[in-house]
């Protein structure tokens, strides 16, 4: 058994409004062709004989706008980070929550289980020279992994398909001094992914390209960020075992959902289940501290 969790990061179930919602302007076979619908606030939940999608609270019973720090929080490590901190808090985890993602996270429970866990995004060596400066503003799914000693993917990594850029389609590895990354499809990126978690129990891919597109309110820039997500899907599928595998998606909070506003959003967020054990995922998960037991359980690592 396999899980992929693909982490979206700003995205909600938002109102059926094109002039609004870039999900009802994108060109998005994978989602319609899986789904059979794109979700929209008065139709949240979605279910064919291949996927499930239902909405998920990530407000966690807290006041205020749901936050990234908090709400990756509880995707990774299953604790109400907002309840436990008093209030959301982001983008990065604050300081009292450190200790919890060190001990707790799902990379962490996956490594002491003696299996096998990556996080596929691939980072540039300006990130590591940032890192190296000590400084601590990292997101949840990278503090993670690096606390968990799981060493983080490279350019070279990238270069060889062992490692997934952020924005899929590596737009921008030249200009930051790495000669040997040439560009990819969405859709190569996909099959590239579906490669790397053919070797590990549980891969995560972080997609935070969607939370800056919402924040910057331009609908082009969120149809494209959209778009490239879709082909990116359809190459996992294409080359992944569903028979053995289960594809989670989850979001921490709304946002390019509604891009009337420039802030987060208190909607519901969308789990998608796709593969071995759909169904069950369906039922599991409710809010974002329900994420991690459940991979945990698929991957049978007791919570």
């Amino acid at each position: 058994m396999r899980v992929f969790l693909l982490f979206l990061d700003g995205v909600g179930i938002g109102p059926a409004d094109p002039a609004k919602n870039p999900f009802f302007v994108a060109h998005l076979p994978v989602l319609r062709s899986l789904l059979g619908d794109i979700p929209h606030l008065r139709r949240r939940r979605l279910t064919t004989g291949r996927a499930t999608l239902h909405p998920v609270d990530a407000n966690l019973r807290v006041p205020g706008l749901p936050q990234s720090g908090t709400g990756q929080t509880a995707i990774f490590t299953g604790i109400n980070g907002a309840r436990r901190f008093g209030r959301h808090f982001g983008p990065y985890p604050p300081t009292s929550l450190r200790p919890f993602i060190a001990e707790r996270s799902l990379f962490r429970r996956v490594r002491d289980a003696g299996k096998r866990a990556v996080l596929a995004n691939a980072f540039p060596q300006r990130f590591f020279d940032y890192t190296a400066s000590g400084t601590r503003r990292l997101n949840v799914p990278t503090m993670a992994s690096i606390m968990a000693g799981i060493p983080l993917k490279t350019a070279d990594d990238l270069a060889a398909g062992r490692a997934i850029s952020a924005d899929f389609v590596r737009d921008r590895w030249k200009e930051m001094g790495h000669a040997q990354v040439e560009p990819v499809t969405p859709h190569l990126a996909g099959r590239h992914c579906a490669e790397i978690m053919a070797e590990h129990d549980l891969t995560v891919f972080d997609y935070w390209i969607t939370d800056h597109a919402g924040h910057a309110q331009e609908m082009s820039k969120a149809v494209t960020s959209l778009e490239r997500l879709d082909a990116f899907l359809g190459g996992v599928v294409e080359g992944t075992d569903l028979r053995s595998t289960l594809i989670l998606a989850v979001s921490d909070h709304g946002n390019i959902e509604d891009l009337s506003t420039k802030m987060h959003t208190r909607n519901p967020v969308p789990c998608i289940a796709l593969g071995h054990g759909h169904e069950r995922c369906a039922d599991r998960i409710r809010n974002l501290t329900h994420v991690a037991p459940c991979v945990l359980e698929l991957l049978n690592i007791a919570p």
